[in-house]
């Protein structure tokens, strides 16, 4: 079985946490490529790291490789005087926003240990925040055609609601960016990008608060999530660094 080290970062800028991330998977290639001739017994031979990282992002607007920019709404006075950063990254789908109130997990894993198939393990994430939602009584599920996780609405005033986004990155099947869960998440922010670059007038977005009406303990959100990481994926956490968010690592979802 796997071994999975689990860190909480906190709330950390951007930039910093791709940083970070790139700087995990450089390493887990190398010692991916290290291994490739060598025999489990060879004195050389370094078993595999993978890493599970939790954190929280400063307002910030993230847009993806297939993305396109008119699907952000302000331009750069505009986000300057809101307070909100911007990035083009390398994840696949477009636009999206996080911030304070969101869970955001970035799995570093190499999925020569686990399973070759990019669709399994973006369905394999959704699932995770599926039955973590399911833990609190929401029923999450998916759209066809629409990566990510979805509460499903009856039509009219009651539309598809978008609950968590997923966008991934793979090299030599060693995985970068990951998912951002809105749990207490100030949802204003969506209304200055067209989320996803999705236009559907029976789809928008929504957080674990407004479907409960109430404010939901995230360490406790990250807890569950870890117990289905483990489940889904079927590794052991190697170590842990505390899950223990401080109010102003959370910082205030309803600061706009």
């Amino acid at each position: 079985m796997e071994k999975v080290t689990y860190q909480y970062l906190g709330l950390m800028d951007y930039q910093q946490a791709w940083d970070y991330q790139k700087e995990l998977m450089q390493a887990v290639i190398q010692r991916k490529l290290k291994n490739r001739h060598l025999s489990p017994d060879h004195p050389e031979f370094q078993q595999q790291q993978h890493y599970l990282l939790f954190c929280h992002h400063p307002p910030v607007y993230t847009l993806g490789k297939s993305g396109s920019s008119d699907n952000l709404l302000l331009n750069q006075n505009q986000l300057k005087q809101a307070g909100v950063s911007f990035y083009k990254i390398n994840r696949g789908g477009d636009i999206t926003y996080h911030g304070p109130g969101q869970v955001v997990g970035y799995p570093i894993f190499d999925l020569d240990l686990f399973f070759t198939d990019i669709h399994r393990y973006v369905r394999s994430l959704e699932e995770v925040i599926i039955r973590t939602l399911a833990d609190y009584g929401i029923q999450g599920g998916r759209i066809k055609g629409f990566t990510g996780v979805w509460l499903e609405g009856t039509g009219g005033s009651d539309p598809n609601r978008k609950i968590c986004a997923i966008g991934v990155h793979l090299s030599r099947w060693v995985t970068m960016h990951g998912f951002a869960l809105n749990v207490n998440t100030n949802l204003k922010y969506f209304n200055n990008i067209i989320p996803c670059g999705i236009q559907d007038q029976d789809k928008t977005v929504t957080s674990m608060q407004q479907e409960l009406g109430k404010k939901i303990d995230t360490e406790e959100v990250m807890a569950k999530l870890k117990y289905h990481f483990a489940q889904i994926f079927g590794f052991e956490f190697k170590n842990s660094t505390p899950t223990h968010p401080t109010a102003s690592e959370l910082g205030d979802p309803n600061k706009a």
